[in-house]
């Protein structure tokens, strides 16, 4: 949601005047550029474990980060105070930081001038988060796991979980632009531990939108009540298949997460920048198939990944990275933007104004193809299908991967058969993006809670569509 611009100012107790005060000072060693990053987020959370209530809470971050570009240096300070003497305090040590750095002269970012647009705002608010007592959360918890209790008598314990936040932020910098915006989050998860007596199987379930307590409906109740228990009875019956290489299927939606780690990261233009990624010297070159377009989208409306703008104040916006297989754009933030001589891409984000932008990822998918999913699995002769992905691991120079796979299934003579799970698939990012070699028509994001861990947390979202890997290590017996 955004608000008025004088909402904000009088929020952060500041004025222009005051804003370029600020800047000035953090200019006054001779940086190139200066920005500042006003945020006051309220979090709130509660947490059911086998109908008990077992924390919940709330608390406000409030505080303004500043910060000095000064050819490759860059001084970073914050204060949880908006008093003009503390602001001044961390402006002065944002310019000492980057003291001593050769100038490199007028910062030529392409300048984003204008207001924010309520009338194009991607997450409206219809029931605020701050505004609704916490008394109605807990018996939707409540409800949520009597749901699952109906549905398998397999039930051992229920952890229900609710968060959300609502950060309205602020941004100024020495371009004279000023941005505003209003961020909304909701989560809602559920962890199952399941046991038949000899065995237990646990399962994560989550939703999490840009939106406000207007998603607590009792269709998203169901909805993650029929996802905890479903294939239950192929993971009791699951075993770890002979290991290898081999063709893997990888199912629409949270197959993603793949995607994300093992490719997307080398796309971030700092790794590109600094050429500690394997796509450093591949701009405009072939990295995969024709029928291969991967996006990263900070235009999708409620979704967790979406951005009005992002956090240097530059609108967020849909970047297409491989093009029919062709690389055409790292994720840039104004550094990296202004080291390639091109636009910014709206992937400056950072976890809190205690944090500097650096380019990360939004909803990170690939577009769906012309496959079949049914003829994409009747095509393998020998292999596994995955649908669930739990940790990773990646190097992202070289883009070698590992992931635990949860759950699947072999794949024998073009044929879902015995359910799989407890193996790891190994293999490289850039290799595997290069050997995929059919695309479904099923593209999902995914709507779960993905948060993103590189140096800071940001949340994310992930989506592919069925797609066929020639061959990856499959790690089993």
């Amino acid at each position: 949601m955004i608000l008025s611009q004088d909402t904000y100012l009088r929020l952060f107790g500041v004025d222009t005047p005051a804003l370029e005060r600020l800047v000035t000072t953090a200019l006054q060693d001779g940086g190139d550029y200066a920005d500042l990053f006003f945020e006051d987020t309220l979090y709130r959370d509660l947490l059911l474990r086998d109908g008990v209530v077992a924390s919940g809470g709330s608390h406000i971050d409030y505080g303004v980060g500043i910060r000095c570009l000064k050819g490759e240096k860059t001084g970073y300070a914050y204060t949880e105070s908006t008093r003009m003497e503390d602001m001044l305090g961390a402006a002065r040590a944002a310019a000492t930081i980057a003291r001593g750095a050769a100038p490199t002269g007028p910062y030529p970012t392409f300048p984003f001038p204008g207001r924010p647009n309520p009338a194009a705002d991607r997450y409206p608010v219809v029931k605020d988060w701050r505004d609704t007592p916490a008394a109605e959360f807990l018996p939707l918890l409540e409800r949520l796991e009597a749901l699952i209790r109906e549905r398998d008598s397999r039930v051992a314990k229920v952890i229900a979980m609710l968060s959300a936040q609502h950060s309205n932020i602020l941004m100024y910098n020495s371009l004279g632009e000023l941005k505003y915006d209003s961020r909304p989050c909701g989560t809602l998860a559920v962890s199952v531990i399941f046991s038949d007596g000899k065995a237990q199987q646990n399962k994560h379930v989550s939703r999490s939108f840009r939106c406000g307590a207007e998603m607590l409906t009792e269709a998203l109740l169901k909805d993650l009540a029929d996802e905890a228990v479903r294939g239950l009875d192929d993971r009791f019956a699951s075993r770890r298949p002979k290991g290898g290489k081999m063709p893997v299927v990888m199912g629409a939606g949270a197959s993603g997460i793949l995607l994300h780690e093992a490719m997307g990261h080398a796309f971030e233009a700092d790794f590109n920048r600094k050429g500690q990624s394997i796509f450093s010297d591949r701009m405009g070159q072939r990295v995969c198939a024709e029928n291969i377009t991967v996006v990263d989208d900070g235009t999708l409306r409620g979704n967790r990944g979406a951005l009005n703008l992002d956090d240097e104040g530059v609108p967020g916006q849909r970047t297409v990275m491989v093009d029919h297989g062709i690389l055409t754009s790292y994720l840039h933030d104004r550094i990296s933007a202004r080291y390639y001589g091109v636009r910014p891409t709206g992937n400056g984000r950072r976890e809190s104004f205690r944090y500097n932008p650096i380019p990360r990822m939004r909803a990170t998918y690939m577009e769906s193809g012309s496959d079949q999913p049914f003829d994409i699995i009747a095509s393998v002769r020998k292999g596994i299908y995955v649908d669930e992905f739990a940790n990773g691991q990646v190097k992202i120079g070289e883009g070698d991967f590992t992931f635990y796979v949860k759950s699947g299934y072999l794949i024998e003579n073009g044929r879902l058969t015995a359910p799989i799970g407890d193996i790891n698939i190994i293999g490289n990012g850039p290799a595997a993006l290069a050997d995929i070699v059919a695309v479904g028509n099923d593209g999902k994001v995914d709507p779960g809670a993905w948060t993103c861990g590189k140096e800071q947390s940001v949340p994310v979202s992930c989506g592919i569509p069925t797609v066929l890997v020639r061959s990856l290590t499959v790690g089993g017996d």
